[in-house]
């Protein structure tokens, strides 16, 4: 019964929320919510980047009837328009418009912003709108570089702002339940963590010629610090995930989740060292950059790290297409977004097999964790309390280093040795030079 239990719950995430998925009301069910409350008790926010996870972000956040979206900010006109119509479907009220964030940040009566840009915009964002007198939610990975991330950790700290980063996992009960167990001591001693990403959805991303830009798109504003290149459909909404001017592919993208949580669990913050290998072996003519399969071994004290991420497959480790593993001499506990499993070791005791620790029940994914998370930045605010954050910049910049050691191994082709003291490779002029943040276009990298 215990084996075809497992595997009817394992089946069943693959077609569930194994992949993640946020699911939210419609429009109209978050309006018909919404309760009257005295302007002078709202959080008034702005929301940068309005699509994607910064409009879901936005959407959670309108959950809550004292926050009121009052402007938006966004490079593409036709995405402005929509998502303003849809603002004012939940709460009445029509937002700002603006194409220059920057005009956004001039507004007074902004508390916080949401920021929902590409990667290579949110250092830049998030400085601009702390030292603007704004709190911040900015979505994962923190930044698109180490050095970014060091300077909105410092930016944080200097003009000592609230700011959350969308690792949402943080928020939920199940996750915490599983890390209680974890650091319980009851699975025996873990040697090795394994964090992987299999994501059968992705298909290849097809060549697409060069083209002008949509109408409505000022594409200068999109680059931004981003080296100069014609604009192509492909490294556009969504894709840019898979360019390196812009992003760090699966690496960066669902590995921030993932390395977020196994090294909360374990107490550790940097590695020793890191070796990577893969490479585009699924779709080797598709038009992304970013390796499409890749595995990444991070060597701290006292345990190994295994992140593995491949597209276009969903059999990850443990029939699971995205989980974190801790696998410990008496036993090894799976988690993922679904719930979490524990599969104890045997040993023979007068002859008979018996488990080294008590069997349990399989523990279910309770609730909403965006709605949570948002909730416990909006509370932290009104606290003025950065203590109070589930997944406050530092935490997001554990994590968020971590994935880019990763991907600045694999480009080296070797192992790379880090120095925590100095906050650099050892050693290894070329790893040293990918920690840095490159700027284009006329743009600067904001000083702190």
């Amino acid at each position: 019964m215990r084996t075809s239990r497992r595997h009817f719950l394992r089946n069943s995430a693959l077609t569930a929320t194994g992949a993640g998925l946020i699911s939210l009301p419609s429009l109209e069910a978050i309006a018909s919510q919404r309760k009257t409350v005295s302007p002078n008790d709202k959080l008034q926010v702005g929301l940068i980047g309005c699509n994607g996870m910064g409009w879901s972000d936005l959407r959670s956040h309108l959950l809550m009837s004292d926050v009121e979206c009052v402007a938006l900010a966004d490079v593409d006109q036709s995405v402005l328009d929509k998502r303003a119509a849809d603002v004012q479907t939940m709460q009445k009220n029509k937002p700002q418009l603006f194409k220059d964030y920057r005009k956004l940040l001039e507004n007074k009566d902004i508390d916080a912003v949401i920021i929902g840009t590409p990667d290579h915009w949110h250092c830049m964002a998030m400085i601009d709108s702390v030292s603007a007198g704004k709190h911040v939610y900015v979505e994962k990975p923190l930044a698109n570089s180490i050095e970014e991330c060091n300077l909105m950790l410092a930016a944080a700290k200097k003009y000592n702002k609230i700011v959350q980063v969308g690792q949402w996992q943080r928020s939920g009960s199940h996750y915490e339940k599983a890390i209680e167990y974890i650091r319980s001591g009851k699975l025996g001693n873990i040697r090795l963590v394994k964090v992987w990403a299999y994501q059968g959805w992705m298909n290849p991303v097809p060549v697409r010629p060069d083209s002008a830009p949509p109408a409505g798109v000022d594409y200068d504003m999109w680059l931004g610090p981003a080296p100069k290149r014609p604009f192509n459909p492909n490294r556009f909404h969504f894709n840019f995930r898979w360019f390196w001017d812009y992003a760090g592919g699966l690496m960066t993208d669902w590995g921030v989740h993932e390395i977020d949580i196994a090294l909360y669990a374990m107490n550790a913050k940097a590695p020793k060292s890191v070796m990577a290998s893969g490479g585009k072996l699924a779709y080797p003519d598709d038009a992304s950059e970013t390796p499409d399969t890749l595995q990444a071994v991070y060597e701290y004290d006292g345990f190994n790290m295994l992140w593995e991420h491949a597209t276009g497959i969903d059999g990850g480790n443990y029939g699971r297409t995205e989980g974190i593993a801790f696998i410990g001499n008496n036993a090894t506990l799976v988690l993922n977004r679904d719930g979490w499993s524990l599969l104890p070791e045997t040993q023979t005791k007068n002859g008979i097999k018996v488990y080294k620790v008590d069997d349990i029940p399989d523990q279910a994914r309770n609730g909403d964790y965006l709605n949570e998370h948002t909730k416990n930045f909006v509370s932290a605010i009104k606290a003025n309390d950065a203590s109070l954050l589930k997944c406050g910049i530092e935490t997001g910049s554990i994590a968020a280093i971590n994935a880019h050691m990763g991907n600045i191994a694999y480009k080296t082709g070797r192992k790379v040795y880090w120095d925590a003291a100095a906050k650099g490779f050892k050693n290894d002029t070329q790893a040293n030079a990918l920690l840095a943040a490159h700027y284009h276009n006329g743009w600067k990298l904001p000083v702190v």
